[in-house]
């Protein structure tokens, strides 16, 4: 009987225990919209995210620059498609953080902590003191 338990026991921890390296649905916490898929990966053991598509409206821009970010940032007047807008990450045992991530609509750079929620990434950039958090879908 004990062989038998083991593995569904290992079944279960790994099922719980999910990545979240993968394509991201990011929704803006405002209208509710999906705005961008966003990659996260790994890269020398921290994590990144760069925007792999965007969903426009109607008269915006398909593939816009990144002319808020600041213009000592690298990523200034940068094609936001591509664009690297997580980085450095650290993973931790339940999170990943002490890295940064950018919003290219305004051109601000928040520390970031991301973590999986009910098979949901919770995306919280902070400033100071103050933060604001996104649930993001994972992608098909």
């Amino acid at each position: 009987m004990k062989k038998i338990l083991i593995p569904i026991v290992l079944i279960s921890i790994s099922a719980q225990a999910q990545s979240i390296v993968g394509k991201w649905k990011t929704i803006d916490d405002e209208t509710g919209e999906a705005r961008s898929i966003v990659e996260l990966f790994e890269k020398d053991g921290k994590l990144f995210g760069k925007v792999i598509r965007i969903f426009t409206h109607a008269g915006e821009d398909p593939d816009p620059k990144c002319t808020a970010c600041p213009s000592d940032d690298g990523r200034y007047k940068k094609k936001v498609i591509g664009m690297e807008i997580i980085r450095n990450l650290q993973p931790y045992d339940d999170y990943y953080g002490d890295g940064d991530i950018l919003d290219p609509e305004n051109g601000k750079v928040y520390r970031c902590k991301l973590w999986l929620k009910d098979e949901k990434l919770n995306v919280r950039g902070y400033w100071g003191p103050f933060y604001r958090t996104q649930i993001w879908e994972k992608a098909d």
